[in-house]
């Protein structure tokens, strides 16, 4: 199991730049938020391969933080940053990101058998602008897996029209 998991905290490993640095930190405030919102923290920074890219090359994927909200099990993407004069800090989480923690919680569901769990996909924003208190925003249910699954052509549908 160990080669097909990897579940490191981030606080852990040497910090390499300001951009890391400012995640982890927003993580923290993103799990504390989280845990004051009633959630409870079950994992973070969970990591495991998803599958290949085009070039062959495998992928990894993380969840940022896996919590429960009462029976509902969550995957959460935090996204920090320092402005959102350009963009809403939660533009970030784009199409690609979605799938690709889809992808992950996929996985995760798969190797803890929990096929039977309700679950959903959660962002936490953090904005953290000089000289002002962290702005912390939880929004549930941000999106469904229901966009990333494969669509099936019901060929009785297309018999009048060939």
């Amino acid at each position: 199991m160990s080669e097909i998991l990897s579940i490191i905290d981030k606080n852990d490993r040497p910090e390499t730049s300001a951009r890391t640095q400012l995640g982890a930190l927003g993580e923290q405030i993103a799990a504390r938020a989280l845990v004051d919102n009633g959630y409870r923290l079950v994992l973070r920074n969970f990591k495991v391969p998803v599958g290949r890219n085009s070039k062959g090359v495998q992928v990894t994927g993380e969840i940022d933080i896996i919590a429960l909200d009462g029976e509902t099990l969550c995957f959460v993407e935090v996204k920090t940053r320092r402005s959102d004069e350009f963009a809403p800090v939660i533009a970030a989480v784009d199409i690609r990101k979605q799938r690709q923690i889809t992808r992950t919680a996929r996985m995760y569901r798969r190797i803890f058998e929990l096929d039977e769990q309700k679950y959903r996909f959660d962002v936490v924003t953090v904005l953290l602008a000089k000289h002002a208190e962290p702005v912390v925003e939880i929004v549930r249910s941000f999106w469904d897996e229901s966009k990333f699954r494969k669509r099936r052509w019901n060929y009785v549908s297309w018999q009048g029209h060939i």
